[in-house]
């Protein structure tokens, strides 16, 4: 096993065979000594990744008005309070858009309707809006959830999430990881003893175990 994140990341992508695309770099997270069953002890926990997450995060915005016209700067998609509605009444549509989106944000004064048109789609998946209040900085909070990844385990011992890119440097994912096993040592009940084992790959290679 490598002495150090760095090394473990720097082996990662050493022994990744060449692929005709631009791989991830995704961790693998292995849990135990927890009730998975028992939802309060699941991690589900939004991490700002200080090195970026090196791909595109596609996020989609709910507002009106200003925060509409703001948020089109640096959103993938702004959506009003009429296309919400079509989106409730067009599942297909729904179920491709969550499917496809990273993020939501919405404005709070929308989070009721958001909840009764789009709630069965987006609770399941993880994904209802963060809400914006009036005071929070659309875009701000948009450019913040670009470099942001999700760790959520659900009701599995094992979970993945995205750490960088295959040409990002070694030390700015070995960072990456850092802030995410910190996070997870912190948010776990027994901290690293719920930890058994953490790994780090890229799309297509091999596993390297990450240090303790």
């Amino acid at each position: 096993m490598a002495d150090t994140i760095e090394e473990a990341v720097n082996h990662a992508l050493d022994e990744a065979p060449p692929r005709n695309f631009r791989e991830t770099v995704d961790l693998a997270v292995n849990l135990r000594d927890l009730d998975l069953n028992d939802p309060s002890n699941r991690v589900d926990e939004s991490v700002v990744l200080p090195a970026g997450t090196g791909q595109e995060t596609q996020i989609v915005v709910f507002a009106t008005g200003e925060t509409a016209l703001r948020a089109e700067d640096v959103a993938d998609e702004v959506l009003d309070p009429d296309e919400l509605e079509e989106l409730g009444d067009d599942d297909d549509a729904a179920k491709d858009l969550a499917d496809e989106t990273d993020f939501f944000v919405a404005e709070a004064s929308m989070m009721q309707d958001i909840g009764r048109y789009l709630g069965t789609v987006l609770g399941p998946r993880g994904k209802m809006p963060t809400p914006l209040q009036p005071d929070d900085d659309v875009v701000e909070t948009v450019s913040r959830m670009k470099n942001t990844v999700q760790l959520r385990s659900r009701d599995r011992r094992t979970f993945h999430t995205r750490v960088g890119a295959e040409d990002m440097d070694d030390e700015e994912i070995a960072d990456n990881i850092d802030v995410i096993v910190r996070r997870l040592e912190a948010a776990l009940e027994k901290g690293p003893l719920n930890i058994d084992a953490i790994y780090v790959k890229t799309t297509m290679g091999p596993s390297v175990e990450v240090p303790a």
